[in-house]
Parts: C-alpha cells; sequence; structure tokens
C-alpha cells in the first residue's frame, strides 16, 4: 500500500496532530474507512503534514 496524503500542510505539529485525532476518532461520521496508520510528518520546508494507510 501506498500512503495517502493530506491536501494541507500545518504550521505546528500540534495543528497537524488535531487532524490526526480527529481522522482516528471521527472516521465513520465523514463516511470513510478507518485507517490503518496515521502519522504525522515534516515537510523540507518545516510544516507539518499527515499522511495514512488506507
Amino acid at each position: 500500500m501506498r500512503w495517502i496524503y493530506w491536501v494541507r500542510l500545518y504550521e505546528t505539529k500540534f495543528q497537524a496532530g488535531v487532524l490526526v485525532r480527529r481522522m482516528e476518532n471521527d472516521w465513520w461520521v465523514y463516511g470513510y474507512d478507518c485507517p490503518r496508520e496515521i502519522e504525522v510528518f515534516r515537510s523540507r520546508k518545516g510544516r507539518y503534514g499527515v499522511r495514512f494507510l488506507p
């Protein structure tokens, strides 16, 4: 499987972490399957993003 990257990058690791928690807890509300693995990564320019395995 390949990583799927969330479209938006965030200024802080905290902001990206909030998205991760929402994805872990609210996946059923938005009608998508629960991701197997979710992680926060840091881009080359120092911003933070979220990627996950479906």
